[in-house]
């Protein structure tokens, strides 16, 4: 993706105040454009909730239509270009793929139900990326099937979380941007763009006395199977998700009550639970669990723009489960709002 640096952006200052998707990819546009980054992240990058292992990039469903739907399909289409651009100015790879998925279809009566859903992703949905019925599958990576059928959707897209983190990191240097890691962020100037997850809602529910939303906490594992052409799975409220690095990841719970944030046996729920979705799991050796807060909001919806009461200071956050696949659309309009003054933001985002 070329550089669009747009009249009068070399001239504009922006901090950044964290170091997750949010805040890398909102930094990388900016930079793009020619404006001077810099991102102050206070531990590492991808410590909350980017660190993860899963990278599901899966559209909302098709029916029943609404704003937020048709922000992350932008989002979603707008994605192999702008990792395309990141990978080129990095030199490193971010694990993006439009690989598709597959859902089990339990029986005769699911196939009726998702006729209307079939429908309406060929509505709204580009014609390459269809959602369609399938009885025939090649190998890979194939979960059973009751039915013998399966929802097949080519909109799915797959990304590497820490591997994205690091072609971010790496392409914004290389383009002229700051990243400061460890540092707390002091008293920043020019225009501030707070990307701050789950404490940054905790600090918006007391600046604004409401609550504004919560840490959900996700627990995950990364096996060592390869299958990198292969369609994720998504079933029994499950992803599975084939690496390009010969991995799969399996994730995550969501966990409203927890007590601390490190992996536990709950993990272990999920890799027998993929085991038994996928038999070619079933001797895969697993090699990292994870676990982390992830931001959601009370609306479910990204939480962005202006902070009120604080003129000069914007709001990136939430995106609960989304976050990888709005990250691309979230970019461009931050990066419109505080470079250029153009609000394109949905009403159901704004924080009023």
């Amino acid at each position: 993706m070329p550089a669009a640096r747009g009249k009068g952006h070399a001239l504009t200052s922006v901090t950044i105040i964290g170091g997750g998707i949010f805040g890398l990819s909102c930094a990388w546009e900016m930079t793009r454009r020619g404006a001077r980054v810099r991102l102050i992240e206070a531990r590492r990058i991808g410590a909350g909730s980017s660190g993860g292992h899963v990278g599901a990039l899966a559209p909302h469903a098709p029916e029943n239509w609404n704003p937020k739907k048709a922000f992350q399909l932008d989002s979603l289409l707008m994605a192999p270009g702008f990792w395309a651009g990141v990978e080129e100015a990095a030199n490193l790879p971010t694990g993006y793929g439009r690989t598709g998925r597959l859902q089990p279809v339990a029986d005769a009566a699911a196939v009726d139900r998702l006729a209307d859903r079939i429908a309406a992703a060929a509505q709204r949905w580009p014609e390459d990326c269809a959602m369609r019925l399938t009885d025939a599958l090649g190998g890979g990576l194939v979960p059973d099937s009751p039915s013998g059928l399966w929802l097949f959707d080519g909109l799915t897209a797959r990304l590497a979380p820490r591997a994205a983190g690091a072609a971010l990191t790496q392409a914004i240097r290389n383009r002229g941007g700051e990243i400061v890691e460890g540092q707390a962020p002091g008293d920043p100037a020019g225009p501030i763009l707070w990307t701050t997850g789950t404490e940054g809602l905790a600090d918006l529910s007391r600046d604004l006395g409401r609550p504004i939303g919560k840490g959900v906490k996700g627990q995950s594992a990364l096996l060592r199977y390869a299958a990198p052409d292969a369609p994720q799975i998504f079933a029994e409220a499950l992803h599975i998700v084939p690496h390009a690095d010969g991995t799969v990841a399996v994730g995550s719970t969501s966990e409203n009550d927890y007590d601390h944030l490190d992996p536990d046996d709950q993990i272990d729920g999920l890799i027998a639970k993929a085991r038994t979705i996928c038999p070619q799991l079933r001797d895969a050796p697993v090699i990292d669990r994870w676990a982390g807060a992830r931001p959601r909001a009370r609306s479910r919806a990204p939480i962005l723009g202006p902070w009120p009461g604080r003129p000069g200071h914007y709001v990136a956050n939430g995106g609960f489960k989304i976050g990888f696949g709005m990250a691309p659309k979230i970019a461009q309009v931050m990066a419109d709002l505080i470079l250029d003054g153009q609000d394109a933001i949905p009403d159901g985002f704004r924080l009023t």
